[in-house]
């Protein structure tokens, strides 16, 4: 087993006559000549490391979750072949919690004059920019008696993308606009909704969609039926002020928005419609505009991947009027944020005519699963105190909704993972009373 320069030191030391009780270097190497000669021969042979050559390639983003690859490529220019441990660091965040040892460090041996990879495989555990930090690489002589050490810059970034855990509700919500799509006639008629097609009237169909005068052209009732509008606008608003930093289980209520906002997003763009993203709190932090139905959702995940909550209060009378200047004609507006009655009564509610006299409003929030099991808790004092508490915060939030539902806003209030099914319901809902 070959030793290291202080083992094969202390191995000297210890093989010393007896008589000499503090030995100096010149001793040892007196007495031990050809370890001194081994030692020095095996540095001489090691492989400089400065003049090695550092090039990366592979993933440049990654869904959270995911594993991304990247791949190192070290080239050794030296007439002298390279053995080496190298150490690939990159941000803790980089790693599920554990592994980062066994990911980072790798084993290494580049002849003279060539080049080899290796591949280090991330797994991040937040969105954003991951960047690569130093590459440290130890190389060794043929006995590894001793080391050369040096860090070498590789710069590389992954972009971590919001999971989209919700896409797996896509095809229901899709049949479901098939239906309005015409493919099944719909009844109902609104500002929303167009003119599709005539057919005849079977009971149960209602009666104010008849047709009289296609009716008197033939020998059986006509009724008109109608399909929802193409081409409307969508805007979505991510509120990133210091509400959507509150933890909801294992996220932010931030992502758990987001995850609904791309739902909603692929769902519209099949329907036909623009979408366009705003993400505020007191200044724009993100802005997709004008992106075709094709590369729509790679600028919205792209976009709200390093995006991170805000500790600041969010700017009610500056989102609302950000949110006029990119929505000019008459919308949809889609606000993701917090139902908390201080922030909804005292920044939102005074601004809301602004926004309702002209569009339609549509806020979604996540709610805590964690207080509706509180209010259900029961057992001893402390359980039926928490049970109060629980149940005072949700007269509130049922108390706020009710105020923004009587200003016209339609209100989504579910948990993390239901807010984006029930947004994406809420959509189809105004869909089919033909309010978009």
């Amino acid at each position: 087993m070959a030793l290291t320069g202080r083992a094969a030191l202390l191995a000297a030391l210890g093989s010393l006559p007896v008589g000499i009780w503090e030995p100096s270097w010149t001793g040892i190497l007196a007495v031990h000549a050809p370890l001194a000669v081994a030692c020095a021969c095996d540095f001489a042979l090691a492989a400089p490391v400065r003049r090695l050559g550092l090039a990366r390639s592979g993933d440049t983003s990654v869904r959270l979750g995911e594993a991304a690859d990247v791949t190192l490529t070290v080239t050794n220019p030296s007439g002298r072949p390279l053995r080496a441990h190298v150490r690939d660091a990159w941000p803790p965040s980089s790693w599920q919690p554990g592994t980062e040892v066994e990911a980072s460090r790798h084993q290494l041996t580049v002849p003279a004059g060539e080049r080899r990879r290796l591949t280090t495989r991330l797994r991040p555990t937040r969105r954003g920019d991951r960047q690569a930090d130093r590459v440290t690489i130890r190389s060794y002589g043929p006995l590894r008696l001793f080391s050369r050490q040096g860090t070498h810059k590789a710069p590389w970034t992954v972009r971590v993308l919001p999971p989209f855990t919700s896409r797996k509700h896509l095809p229901s919500k899709l049949a479901r606009l098939r239906e309005l799509d015409g493919r099944t006639s719909v009844l109902t008629r609104g500002e929303g909704t167009e003119f599709d097609s005539l057919r005849e009237y079977v009971p149960g169909d209602d009666t104010r969609s008849i047709d009289w005068r296609a009716t008197a052209r033939q020998t059986s009732v006509a009724v008109r039926t109608w399909r929802p509008e193409r081409d409307r606008h969508i805007l979505v608003v991510l509120d990133t002020g210091r509400t959507s930093a509150g933890r909801v289980g294992d996220a932010p209520r931030l992502d758990a928005s987001m995850d609904a906002a791309l739902l909603l997003a692929a769902l519209a763009t099949r329907a036909g419609d623009r979408v366009d993203l705003l993400a505020y709190d007191r200044r724009v932090r993100a802005l997709v505009q004008g992106r075709t139905a094709k590369d729509l959702l790679p600028s919205l995940v792209n976009a709200m991947a390093p995006l991170e909550p805000e500790l600041v209060e969010t700017n009610a009378r500056g989102l609302t009027a950000t949110a006029l200047r990119t929505a000019p004609r008459r919308s949809l507006i889609v606000l993701l944020t917090s139902l908390d009655a201080a922030p909804i009564e005292e920044g939102l509610l005074p601004l809301l005519p602004q926004l309702t006299q002209r569009h339609v409003v549509l806020l979604a929030s996540v709610a805590d699963p964690h207080i509706a099991r509180m209010a259900t808790a029961r057992g001893n004092t402390d359980a039926v105190y928490e049970a109060a508490a629980a149940a005072q915060a949700q007269m509130e939030r049922h108390r706020t909704a009710e105020q923004l539902r009587r200003h016209g806003v339609t209100v989504v209030d579910a948990t993390p993972d239901d807010l984006a099914p029930a947004l994406a319901d809420a959509y189809l809902a105004l869909k089919a009373a033909g309010r978009l």
